[in-house]
């Protein structure tokens, strides 16, 4: 659904103005000093001389937060309230708003989540969105607990909607509400089927709680194991979704290059058949998948700083930060099956092959 219509939106905020005090803390809670740091003139925006403050929601932008929720559920205000209203109560069950206080220790850990779980900002597209490169196929997430990614996808989620995005709409002087993600499929194994339990929590984490926070998918790098997925999970989609992904030929150079500049594509996409998430011709100053990475030295920075503030009143305690993982709806359960199913169906006819190959007699004359 591309446009919502404004009298729901007018609906949905009166909605809102109705829930507990609980909730509406968690909704509309001034985090003025906050964002001030980074947003020295938020407070001149329409939203703030209606009363609302940035949150860690809506960041002082009310409409378009209460749109980015219609449109998640096709424009029903009824069902749009209850997923906002759930959100909140996820956000303040499994205390959110804190956990870019929560640092993943020591930092050798960290270092290990990071290796494991590729995931950076290579740059910005000519619009102003975020570039978000997402070394899928080679993540192995086998270096720590399953917690621990959940933690730190929840804090780049939070990074991006308090810093990065808040920044480019003070750059730009207008809204940017959301990103674009480079997905590079490069590596990808049968393996990646221990994964898709801990895949499917991170996707549904980010259906109910972030929706709409992602402009285009663009995947790039496809071996033979996605395409064969894709051809059976592509119609399970809803339309909406569909034409948010975009598979690219090759490292998706030439296409990506329409929408940004060569300076902002993701490393992994720089050349044709350079095939790999973790190198790149210039180290780790084009890595944004490495932890020495300017995005990641700025995050681990802050949340350090954050740290600071909650250690002056008392020490901070090793151990992962456990968030409950949602159901995933019947339409991701279905999905995550069909991809189990596919991938297993792909290993079957490779065994099949291999044996078949080892069976073989060569005839000597």
């Amino acid at each position: 659904m591309g446009i919502v219509n404004q009298e729901a939106v007018k609906q949905f905020q009166l909605l809102m103005d109705e829930v507990d005090e609980a909730l509406k803390k968690s909704f509309e809670g001034a985090l003025k000093e906050a964002t001030e740091t980074i947003f020295p003139h938020a407070f001149s925006f329409p939203q703030h001389r209606l009363g609302f403050h940035p949150s860690n929601i809506h960041q002082g932008y009310l409409r378009e937060t209460l749109t980015r929720f219609l449109k998640a559920r096709d424009g029903n205000v009824q069902k749009a309230h209850k997923m906002l209203v759930d959100c909140l109560n996820w956000r303040i069950q499994n205390d959110i708003d804190n956990i870019l206080k929560k640092p993943i220790l020591p930092p050798n850990l960290y270092r290990a989540v990071r290796d494991s779980q590729l995931i950076g900002l290579s740059g910005y597209t000519k619009e102003g969105l975020p570039v978000i490169a997402v070394g899928l196929g080679q993540s192995t997430y086998d270096q720590a607990s399953v917690h621990y990614y959940i933690q730190s996808h929840i804090q780049l989620n939070e990074y991006r909607d308090r810093v990065v995005l808040p920044a480019a709409t003070k750059k730009h002087g207008r809204y940017i509400g959301t990103c674009v993600k480079v997905l590079d499929m490069t590596g990808l194994k049968l393996s990646a089927l221990n994964q898709i339990k801990l895949l499917s929590a991170i996707a549904t984490i980010d259906d109910l709680n972030y929706p709409e926070k992602t402009d285009t998918y663009y995947i790039v790098n496809v071996p033979y194991i996605f395409s064969a997925c894709w051809k059976v999970v592509k119609p399970l989609l809803q339309e909406r979704t569909r034409k948010k992904i975009q598979v690219l030929q090759g490292c998706g150079r030439d296409d990506l290059l329409k929408i940004m500049d060569y300076a902002s594509l993701p490393h992994f996409c720089r050349r044709e058949g350079s095939g790999s998430s973790h190198h790149s011709e210039n180290g780790t100053t084009e890595n944004s998948f490495c932890l020495d990475h300017v995005f990641h030295q700025q995050v681990y920075n802050y949340i350090n700083q954050q740290v600071a503030t909650v250690e002056s009143v008392r020490p901070w305690k090793q151990g992962s930060f456990h968030v409950a993982f949602p159901e995933p709806d019947p339409e991701g359960k279905k999905i995550a099956k069909t991809i189990e199913s596919e991938f297993q169906k792909f290993g079957d006819r490779k065994n099949g092959i291999s044996n078949s190959l080892q069976n073989l007699k060569v005839c000597e004359d």
